[in-house]
């Protein structure tokens, strides 16, 4: 997993309340697409025009957002189903980071076991960044860049705001070392073999096959 500890990228709004995993990625693609391919489909319904070609209007497409790695996003972003391909999709757009005033709990999780920071703030903080991005000029994309610094758990905004944000302590040490959970629990292999030759010492009709 790919480690995470600041990152400064333009940041994409998408303001959209109530975005769930089949609009983020349809289901049939989670079938016949490989997980490398999975951000090139990711908000097709919003990406594309029904006779196919880019649609103009998906902020994607539009200046200074496009190569976007951040993305702030409505109320109870990635809701629906439990499909990790969601994550996936988002991520093999090039997005690392996810701000929202809330979240589908499962697509949180899956963020944080993907190399995806998701990051909760406030309703009115994150309508305040909302705005303030899609006000940037196209042709600034200066205007539109946030750094997110999870070793010090701040944003930090063009227009001079710091603001604070929490993230559970196995989480962002996950993060921060590029390990998911099972990574993160085989870096204590010693204290589970040294568990185990207790158990076994002190129990030893239990490992009886």
């Amino acid at each position: 997993m790919q480690r995470f500890d600041v990152l400064t990228a333009v940041a994409a709004p998408y303001p959209q309340a109530n975005v769930d995993t089949d609009r983020i990625i349809r289901v049939e693609r989670c079938a016949r697409v490989a997980r490398e391919d999975m951000g090139l489909w990711a908000f097709e319904a919003d990406r594309f025009l029904a006779g196919g070609g880019e649609n103009p209007a998906f902020v994607f497409h539009r200046a200074p957002f496009r190569g976007a790695g951040i993305l702030v996003a409505g109320p109870n972003f990635g809701c629906g189903s439990s499909r990790e391909m969601a994550v996936w999709a988002i991520a093999g757009m090039g997005i690392r980071c996810v701000i929202a005033p809330s979240f589908g709990e499962i697509f949180r999780n899956n963020c944080f076991q993907n190399g995806v920071l998701a990051v909760q703030l406030p309703a009115d903080v994150v309508e305040r960044l909302l705005a303030r991005l899609s006000a940037a000029p196209g042709d600034a994309p200066a205007q539109a860049t946030l750094t997110v610094d999870l070793t010090r758990n701040e944003i930090r905004t063009p227009w001079g705001e710091a603001l604070s944000f929490h993230v559970e302590p196995l989480q962002r040490e996950g993060l921060l070392q590029g390990l998911d959970p099972i990574g993160l629990t085989m870096q204590r292999g010693d204290e589970i073999d040294a568990y185990q030759a207790r158990m076994r010492a002190s129990r030893p009709w239990v490992f009886e096959v």
